[in-house]
């Protein structure tokens, strides 16, 4: 196969690199040249990665080809293309729907949304994928997991969990600025929350048949300190506001672009 990217940013880059990390890969890669310094970064790093003159050049050069631009600019770039029938185009731009994007590069007959998370570059996390594609599901499950959906309202309501990354690190270094201002060295504490959340993050793969909220009340001995952390946070509203919040990004990603 060969792969093609339209816009080279943190997202392309991420999939170059988990793919190209992986033993025995010899997939031709093909990048725009925007943004120079990360499709460079890439091809001095990696074989097998080509920098293509302009855009047309990677269209012209790729089987599948991955749609990575800012949704600003989108409609622009691609209507200056010229899209094969036999091209199988991904798009990762989440806020504009499939069919928004056939429309958009023409003749193209397979058109499939994903959405990867940044740590597809060490081959972990899911990617959600609609509609369901077997070749595009087979390449992104070499990367971690891959989610494939029956509806695009489903993929929408999926993506709003991708806006949760900078909360929940926020909600880390609230403990560690804590314990740091209770006299717990920099780093100890850092290396403590870190691992104390990845192992909390194993539960539900380890309890596969036990819900968050069982999880939860698990958690929560009747008296203990996680039960009083979980009710101050409930009776502020923490979590009702949070929710609210989901809902608010779920509108802004739904909306017309």
């Amino acid at each position: 196969m060969k792969l093609g990217f339209i816009g080279t940013g943190a997202l392309s880059a991420a999939i170059v690199t988990g793919l190209k990390t992986l033993p025995g890969d010899t997939t031709a890669v093909i990048l725009s040249p925007r943004n120079e310094t990360i499709a460079a970064g890439l091809a001095a790093r990696f074989s097998d990665i080509t920098i293509a003159a302009d855009n047309q050049a990677v269209l012209d050069a790729s089987d599948m080809v991955m749609l990575g631009v800012r949704p600003q600019i989108a409609r622009d770039v691609l209507a200056d293309l010229r899209f094969r029938p036999d091209h199988h185009v991904v798009s990762l731009i989440a806020t504009f729907s499939r069919d928004e994007i056939a429309a958009m590069v023409g003749p193209v007959h397979r058109v499939t949304k994903a959405l990867p998370m940044p740590m597809i570059a060490i081959r972990k996390g899911p990617t959600i994928l609609f509609p369901p594609d077997a070749d595009v599901a087979a390449f992104f499950g070499r990367l971690g997991k891959a989610i494939e959906v029956e509806s695009e309202s489903e993929f929408d309501a999926l993506s709003v969990a991708t806006a949760t990354y900078a909360s929940y690190f926020k909600y880390l270094e609230t403990i560690h600025g804590w314990l740091s201002h209770n006299g717990v060295d920099g780093g100890r504490a850092r290396d403590y929350v870190a691992s104390l959340f990845a192992a909390l993050g194993q539960a539900p793969e380890t309890t596969p048949d036990a819900s968050f909220a069982h999880l939860a009340a698990d958690y929560a001995t009747r008296g203990g300190i996680n039960e009083q952390v979980l009710r101050e946070l409930t009776e502020h509203g923490t979590f009702e506001r949070f929710r609210e919040s989901l809902g608010d990004i779920h509108k802004r990603i739904t909306a017309a672009p």
